[in-house]
């Protein structure tokens, strides 16, 4: 029995960019770009191409004569693109990595400290309530109607007919059905807090005359005594010997303190 043959497939190979062509641009150097512009990571080895300003894989880059890969200006499915004249451009690694991996990190933590992390968000503006809305809170029910007739006599809109109404005019017209219906809840409210201030401004009163009451008495005395202690450093004052305009001087004084006293006295 003949044995069974085996059919070989070849196995798919992985394209390669196989080309000696360079571009006429003179040698790029990786120190003449910005931290940002480029990545030497081994992972993902790239850089921005000067031409096009897109990023390029580097092809090679062990090598002795790393390029940039051939690589289009237009976007990717764009018809009839052209080729970015940066392809097969030769780049010269003078830059070590833990030195470009340092300057990238000091320049994040400069831009991090210079910015600010926290989103200010734009406050939200409340739309301004209408004037009949402000006005609503302090018209009764007379006041709104002659405000509704005063806006029906000038409006063009509401004058006519009376059935077709502008906004200020529904607005007028349910402000008036409103203070109708509420006016007598209002009228209430409002006397119970008349009732309410006066019955405090009363409390107030009393309380005002109660303390006074328990301090009147040692006010007085403090007063009748402050008028005795005044009379007594009087009398001292003026020597035994007194001419006739001292001698006036003095029972007036006296007569004005007695008269004090007795006042006191009546309180």
């Amino acid at each position: 029995m003949p044995a069974p043959t085996l059919e070989r497939t070849a196995q798919k190979r992985l394209r390669r960019t196989r080309t000696r062509a360079v571009s006429a641009l003179p040698a790029l150097a990786v120190s003449t770009l910005r931290p940002h512009e480029y990545d030497l990571r081994p992972a993902c080895i790239s850089l921005v191409c000067p031409s096009c300003r897109t990023w390029v894989p580097i092809n090679k880059p062990g090598t002795l004569r790393p390029k940039l890969v051939p690589h289009h200006m237009e976007e990717a499915g764009t018809e009839d693109p052209r080729r970015c004249p940066g392809s097969h451009r030769l780049v010269v690694f003078d830059m070590d990595i833990e030195r470009w991996w340092q300057r990238l990190t000091e320049g994040v933590a400069e831009t991090d400290g210079r910015r600010s992390n926290r989103v200010t968000r734009k406050p939200k503006v409340a739309v301004a309530p209408a004037i009949t809305q402000i006005l609503a809170p302090l018209l009764d029910e007379k006041a709104a109607v002659k405000l509704y007739e005063a806006h029906n006599k000038g409006c063009a809109t509401c004058a006519p007919s009376g059935r077709n109404r502008c906004a200020d005019g529904g607005r007028l017209a349910h402000l008036v059905a409103h203070t109708k219906r509420t006016e007598p809840a209002r009228c209430t409210a409002l006397t119970i807090t008349e009732e309410l201030a006066e019955q405090r401004e009363q409390g107030l009163w009393r309380l005002r005359q109660l303390q006074w009451a328990l301090t009147a008495d040692s006010v007085r005395r403090a007063d009748i005594q402050r008028v005795y202690d005044v009379l007594e450093a009087t009398l001292k004052q003026h020597g035994p010997k007194l001419n006739a305009w001292e001698r006036a001087d003095l029972m007036s004084a006296i007569t004005m303190l007695a008269t004090k006293v007795e006042q006191l006295h009546r309180l």
